[in-house]
């Protein structure tokens, strides 16, 4: 498979995905830094907070809408959202108007958050179980290299250039609506109801009630929350002292950005071949310890060279580790629950994204060492509990004696 034979509906949210995350790599990631500057590290942790707690509502909004009003109902509004806040926000800044910025930074990551499981769902409404490991593949790939790209030029062009930045954004928002609403249909299978036929609220809960009941998925969604939670921490804790500790500290941090997605993009394609000599259990405990030590070396260095070897450690853990805690997932959602649980599972990135701006605070008050053991002792949780998952779900059967 390749990418001109995929449905042409994945073709295009491959695509406008890759627009969305070069466009939240450049501006909306440095956030953190943009509000510590202008009232104060203490104050930014509990701004980004706020934000990322609206954006949880925005998801389960979103998984909810998505199933009783369409995906593409859905995607054309938080499409339209991302555009009016970017709007905003670009002559907010060029008017000086601070507290404007970020309301229209907090309507941004609403849409954002309400569009995810929209988007996730029509990927599954137009691929085989077959077909969707490379679709996944490919559309993993093409993120990292969104990624990169705008963390490189986000890191070199934020400062002084920042509201050219935001109405770039408006325009390429502007255009993503119009493909959207021109060039994607409806996919929403059709024996799904059309509109709630009970009260939206008794609607909303009875969908996810299951979901919640799942002991085996809870454990994975910690599990899975302190890992992105410590990603979270470069454009965050990391990122904010950095800012603050280094004179060049934005620029470094838009380089190891780019290093970290760089590398995805070019491991990726080889991991197979580097790691398939290792069973699931030791990839999945190596990567996380690894992965867990890049960051704290991040936490408490200041010196060029061994901030890049530790961007380089935690990259190989991510490639380790990933791939594993992926399947994991595909093995214990079910299928006629796929999508509400994706919407579930989705919300770790929010609920990670709130434990990450709650370290900028706490990072006010405790020294780096003190942020890096609180990263360890995270990343000893993340293991304890994919221990317990691996003996009950294994990532892959046995093998059946011949």
């Amino acid at each position: 498979m390749n990418f001109l034979s995929l449905h042409p509906t994945l073709r295009i949210r491959i695509g406008v995905g890759f627009v969305n995350r070069l466009l939240d790599s450049m501006i909306t990631s440095f956030m953190a830094i943009y509000l510590a500057f202008r009232f104060g590290i203490a104050v930014a942790g509990v701004l980004m907070f706020a934000v990322v707690s609206l954006g949880v509502i925005g998801m389960l909004v979103g998984g909810h809408i998505s199933d009783t009003r369409g995906r593409r109902n859905t995607l054309l509004l938080a499409e339209f959202g991302g555009f009016a806040s970017f709007a905003v926000m670009a002559v907010a800044d060029a008017s000086n108007v601070t507290l404007l910025v970020y309301a229209g930074y907090l309507v941004n990551k609403f849409a954002a958050s309400l569009a995810l499981p929209a988007n996730d769902a029509m990927i599954v409404d137009v691929t085989t179980p077959e077909d969707r490991k490379q679709v996944y593949t490919m559309n993993y790939w093409a993120t990292n290299l969104a990624l990169a790209i705008g963390g490189l030029l986000g890191g070199f062009l934020y400062n002084g250039h920042f509201t050219l930045l935001l109405g770039g954004a408006a325009a390429c928002t502007a255009g993503v609506f119009a493909v959207t609403y021109f060039l994607i249909a409806e996919s929403k299978p059709d024996g799904d109801p059309a509109a709630p036929r009970a009260s939206v609220l008794r609607e909303f809960s009875a969908g996810y009630r299951l979901v919640l009941r799942d002991g085996m998925f809870i454990r994975f969604m910690v599990a899975a929350t302190l890992i992105m939670a410590i990603e979270f921490q470069l454009v965050n804790y990391v990122g904010v002292r950095l800012a603050h500790d280094m004179p060049n500290g934005v620029e470094i941090l838009g380089v190891l950005r780019a290093e970290n997605t760089a590398l995805v993009v070019v491991l990726a394609l080889f991991s197979h071949l580097l790691f398939r000599r290792l069973s699931d259990r030791f990839r999945l405990f190596a990567g996380v310890g690894l992965f867990t030590a890049g960051y704290m070396v991040l936490a408490v260095s200041n010196t060029g060279w061994v901030l890049l070897i530790a961007g380089a450690v935690f990259t190989v853990g991510e490639l380790m580790n990933v791939p594993v805690k992926q399947a994991m997932l595909a093995n214990m959602v079910p299928d006629q629950a796929r999508t509400r649980y994706m919407a579930v599972y989705n919300l770790n990135i929010r609920v990670a994204q709130m434990l990450a701006a709650g370290c900028i605070t706490l990072g006010a008050l405790v020294p780096p060492w003190g942020i890096a053991l609180l990263y360890g002792v995270a990343g000893l949780v993340v293991i304890a509990q994919f221990r317990v998952l691996l003996n009950r779900t294994p990532v892959t059967p046995e093998p059946v004696p011949a």
